[in-house]
């Protein structure tokens, strides 16, 4: 048998060695440091035996991917723990997930798991991954699965929905057994280097109409210092929280009379605001027309759409003058009726329309989260329509648009091109291929690198989806760009060629910061609050040192400030400055100016600036166009 390496050296091996056998030939080092093996590029457990001719590849611990696999073995570890403290535990499903896994359990009748109950957990974790057990991969029947389970209803579950005559894989370590697909660490010895974070309440299946579970979190990692790392980037996100952070800078509140539905307070809505105005100036430039399309619509809009069949259940409805009203979970099919409004030609494409809409959809209670997942929001959608000749070249605009403003907020990313689903798709491959091909071509026509999720596109075309990556390192999912082979036919959309003949133009979606509500969420946990000058709420506090003597001075400077459309508070209350000032750079305010004598005298201002420690004294005129010059350029020099 032929094993075939990275390096495409060839060696030959009887059939059924395994990874393991082959590393130790090359290596006792190397074999000590691996973890799992890819063959033929399907993941291997290192014990399991190769049977064909394959090409090999050995992944040890220092592997970029090698934390998921720790994170999913270590969910069978923690799962293994919870069933010694409670024999009767029952359990749903336990996968990796981004930077750590959870496993959903129901622990058995009349008991909760407590926070306080996860040290308990591991404590018996520990006893078990320092007895280096061995992870046994087991294949059995559909009929033997449901006998190993028999006792678990959630995994009977997941049994019976599998197809008869298939091979089921279970693994075991210690006593304990789970269905899995695996592959896993070879023994528990790998799992030493973790920590259970919290707890909380899942619904069986994410269904709120089955019962609730309990969900514990944890998160694993090779060694002491990477975990000890990621706890505290943990520690700091925790400190960075939008929600904590937006109660104590006043941006936003939610009430119990509107669950998942933000208010935006003051000092939030000239965040906004200033988030939007930048959003119109750029699209403006860009050539963009903009929209405003209903709230609400007649419900046979959203039948033609395809919404009424596929997301009824995620849209609120009400009856007007005897039918039936959906308020818009999406801005597109009213922007299609403003297409059809009108005739077009193949010279006004690309044609470019942008709308801040407001949109609703109905999220289960338990999964909202402060300003990241709410029931109301508003997309920064825009709908382009061309023809299909103009697809490479406006998508590769688009690109570089996204590249501007996301480095505006000092935002990494991305590119991921989702292709055609094996199943549930419109339109024929052919065409699928050629959207797929445009959307590859317009990324390398633009400098960019993408990675392909193959079957991952929506059943309607192709996309780009643009995953962030902020200042704690996670990934945020917020820009998109989606060929649509789906609304044009529903709608009938057409356009006039050039030889006078009608034609289905096609059409882009495309969101570059995907919610204005999320998308603050997230630059509020990336910058911690402290905003850069042209985005915080308050840009200047002004603080008097005595308002007996100051005040008047101060009360100029304010309205210089203001007269440039400059941001600007003033602190008159009668508290020490130390106290005032420390109270400016606790809410982040970008600039804190002193009036005193000298400033008084010398008609200037002493300023420092938030995260700084040294203090500057200029003229009034040359501060004025220190700021505003901040202001215009974003920041940027």
């Amino acid at each position: 048998m032929k094993i075939t390496f990275p390096d495409q050296r060839v060696a030959e091996y009887e059939k059924g060695v395994s990874a393991f056998d082959i590393a130790s030939a090359i290596s006792k080092g190397l074999a000590k440091k691996c973890v799992y093996a890819k063959v033929n590029n399907i993941d291997f457990d290192l014990n399991r035996p190769i049977l064909e001719d394959s090409n090999l590849v050995l992944v040890t611990l220092d592997d970029p991917e090698i934390n998921d696999f720790l994170n999913h073995s270590c969910s069978h570890l923690m799962a293994s723990a919870v069933r010694r403290l409670y024999p009767k535990a029952m359990f749903g499903v336990g996968p990796a997930i981004e930077e750590g896994f959870y496993y959903d359990i129901n622990p058995g009748e009349d008991i909760k798991i407590t926070e306080e109950d996860l040290e308990k957990i591991e404590k018996v974790m520990f006893e078990i991954a320092s007895q280096e057990m061995t992870f046994e991969r087991i294949e059995v029947s559909k009929e033997k699965a449901l006998e190993y389970f028999k006792n678990d209803k959630y995994k009977q579950e997941i049994i019976n929905e599998l197809e008869e005559g298939v091979t089921i894989t279970l693994y075991k370590h210690d006593e304990f057994i789970d269905l899995c697909r695996g592959p896993h660490v070879p023994n528990t010895k790998f799992l030493k280097f973790f920590k259970l974070l919290n707890i909380s309440g899942a619904y069986w299946r994410g269904d709120s109409k089955n019962e609730q579970l309990q969900r514990i979190y944890g998160t694993c990692f090779k060694d002491a210092v990477s975990l000890e790392n990621h706890l505290q980037i943990l520690k700091e996100r925790a400190e960075r929280d939008h929600r904590k952070l937006g109660k104590e800078l006043e941006l936003f509140m939610i009430s119990d009379y509107g669950p998942g539905f933000p208010f935006w307070l003051p000092k939030g809505m000239v965040l906004r605001k200033a988030l939007e105005n930048y959003w119109y100036k750029v699209h403006t430039r860009e050539n963009y027309e903009f929209i405003q399309t209903p709230i609400m619509l007649n419900k046979e809009l959203w039948e033609t759409s395809g919404h009424w069949a596929n997301y009824k259940d995620n849209m609120y409805t009400s009856e007007i003058d005897k039918h039936e009203f959906a308020i818009k979970p999406m801005n597109c099919p009213g922007g299609l009726l403003v297409y059809k409004h009108t005739l077009h030609s193949y010279k006004d494409f690309p044609w470019r329309v942008g709308e801040l809409g407001l949109v609703h959809r109905h999220e289960a209670s338990g999964a909202l989260n402060g300003l990241f997942r709410v029931r109301a929001f508003t997309q920064d959608d825009a709908h382009i329509y061309m023809r299909e000749d103009q697809i490479v070249s406006e998508v590769c605009e688009l690109i570089r648009l996204y590249d501007e403003v996301y480095s505006v907020f000092n935002l990494e990313y991305n590119i991921e091109l989702s292709t055609r689903p094996e199943e549930k798709y419109i339109g024929s491959v052919e065409v699928w291929d050629r959207s797929e091909k445009a959307l590859a071509d317009a990324c390398t026509k633009a400098g960019k690198a993408f990675k392909v999720n193959e079957g991952d596109g929506a059943f309607y075309g192709p996309k780009l989806d643009f995953k962030l990556k902020d200042s704690m390192n996670r990934i945020w999912q917020c820009g998109t760009i989606q060929l649509d082979m789906n609304l044009p036919v529903r709608f009938d959309i057409s356009y006039i060629d050039e030889k006078g003949e009608k034609k289905r133009p096609v059409m882009l979606h495309r969101a570059l910061l995907g919610s204005i509500e999320r998308f603050i969420g997230v630059i509020t946990e990336h910058f911690g609050g402290a905003f850069p000058t042209w985005l915080s709420p308050v840009q200047v506090k002004l603080i008097p040192v005595n308002n007996e003597y100051h005040s008047e001075y101060a009360r100029k400077i304010e309205k210089i400030l203001k007269s440039h459309d400059i941001r600007v508070e003033t602190d008159y209350r009668e508290e020490k400055l130390g106290y005032k000032i420390r109270e400016a750079q606790t809410k982040k305010i970008p600039y804190q100016l002193v009036c005193g004598d000298n400033e008084v005298k010398n008609n200037t201002l002493t300023y420092r600036k938030y995260g700084e420690k040294d203090s500057f004294n200029l003229s009034i005129e040359d501060f004025v166009s220190k700021i505003v010059e901040e202001i215009k350029t974003l920041g940027k020099k």
